[in-house]
């Protein structure tokens, strides 16, 4: 196989930042060179000392050489209802999301989406996502056959919802087993493709389904689970008239089951003491999803207080309730967010978080979110001025750590100069870009 280099200014995290000083944390070479063979980083260094003999360079400076951006909670299905005007989250679901959701039993609708949906992805730096697909089993077909065809790693899952949803969005306990456990069969393992259990969340899901969920990941432990928890008061309230025996929201997918290290949790903001102490005990990661969290009025997500509890944590764009595609701008949202907490978040502890840091809560720090050898060369390039403003602000940028700010602060998918899937360009090659 040809041999390519990419040279620039590489950063790539070792572990989470402890503070805006910790130089420890990260690798930042000013002239980087990183070598991609077969789809994999094979070495990492200062230009002037790589093996350029025979090697492809192509020449990225002054630009930024990161991993790709990884996006734990999002719903593909969803693409086309961003921007939905709804006063909270049951309103939206209600009004806009299952109606939406209901076109995915058309035949080609899923493909058609599926194309738009991950070029939207490769435009703004993300390379890796995790999703939910709707109750149709063609709409997961439709996610991962598209990955496979970019050659992404991704992992998604037909929800599970049994009630509280229309007639054409509703399955039964039986058959969302029988659906699930047909695709995990279809898709998990096959290429890059991994897939996660989806029961949507318990106001949807009757206690047979929790039942089927439970006996899914049970049957397949190598499998995701992901859902939702409270994000809103009146889903909260909701659930616990459904389900009146828990001691709590969490307490819910804790009985069935649900929690462990292959859990993601969408939202967690109003979480109790005991309900933080379970996420900690079982590993469960608490999933930040600012933008659809203002979006929907739902909250303010408490990271310090869960981190001090010892609950790992992720960021997610949470598209459709998110408001866009962006990593970057979701950063930007988060750092309003905890800066209302009083919860100043630094841009090193962001970029570490959208990348190597999501990487971690997946459980995939050896495959994707850092740039090292035996890595996947699933990287972007980051161009701090590429708007008038941003060129402007870089004028007066005096340190990496400025820059990054910078970049999450008034980037968006223009600061996005190139996109590497498994060390292959993907956004120039993107048609009409």
């Amino acid at each position: 196989m040809s041999r390519t280099i990419l040279r620039g200014r590489v950063l790539s995290f070792h572990r989470a930042p402890e503070g805006i000083d910790d130089e420890a944390s990260y690798l930042y070479i000013e002239d980087g060179a990183v070598s991609i063979e077969d789809g994999k980083v094979v070495a990492v260094g200062d230009f002037s000392e790589a093996d350029a003999v025979g090697a492809v360079i192509i020449d990225h400076r002054p630009h930024l050489i990161l991993p790709g951006f990884i996006d734990l909670h999002l719903h593909y299905v969803q693409s086309q209802m961003m921007a939905a005007y709804a006063g909270s989250l049951l309103e939206w679901l209600n009004t806009y999301t299952f109606i939406e959701e209901q076109k995915f039993s058309q035949q080609g609708h899923a493909d058609a989406v599926a194309v738009d949906f991950y070029d939207a992805l490769i435009r703004h730096g993300t390379t890796t996502a995790v999703a939910y697909c709707s109750s149709h089993p063609r709409s997961v077909d439709a996610f991962f056959a598209e990955a496979q065809r970019r050659n992404m790693l991704m992992v998604g899952g037909k929800v599970m919802m049994d009630r509280n949803a229309p007639e054409g969005l509703c399955d039964t306990a039986q058959s969302s087993y029988d659906d699930t456990e047909a695709l995990i069969a279809r898709w998990h393992g096959r290429g890059r493709a991994l897939y996660a259990i989806s029961p949507r969340f318990a106001i949807t899901s009757t206690p047979a389904q929790m039942d089927a969920a439970r006996a899914l990941v049970g049957e397949f432990p190598d499998c995701y689970v992901q859902t939702h928890l409270s994000e809103n008061d009146a889903e909260i309230s909701y659930s616990m008239e459904l389900y009146p025996q828990s001691p709590d929201y969490t307490g819910i997918y804790e009985y069935y089951g649900l929690l462990g290290r292959k859990t993601l949790l969408g939202h967690c903001i109003h979480l109790n003491h005991r309900e933080a102490g379970v996420l900690a005990e079982t590993g469960a990661v608490a999933v930040f999803c600012p933008t659809s969290n203002l979006f929907l009025g739902s909250g303010l997500f408490d990271r310090e207080r869960l981190i001090n509890n010892g609950v790992r944590i992720g960021v997610a764009t949470d598209i459709g309730g998110g408001t866009n595609v962006s990593m970057l701008r979701t950063l930007d949202e988060g750092y309003k967010i905890l800066q209302l907490r009083g919860q100043r978040l630094n841009p090193l502890a962001s970029f570490h978080m959208a990348t190597r840091g999501n990487a971690e809560a997946l459980g995939l720090e050896g495959t994707i979110g850092a740039i090292a050898p035996g890595m996947a060369a699933d990287l972007i390039v980051l161009d701090a001025g590429a708007t008038p403003t941003m060129r402007m602000r870089m004028a007066t940028v005096s340190s990496l750590v400025e820059e990054l700010f910078l970049l999450q602060t008034l980037g968006d998918d223009r600061s996005v100069a190139e996109v590497y899937v498994a060390g292959a360009r993907a956004k120039s090659t993107l048609g009409g870009l």
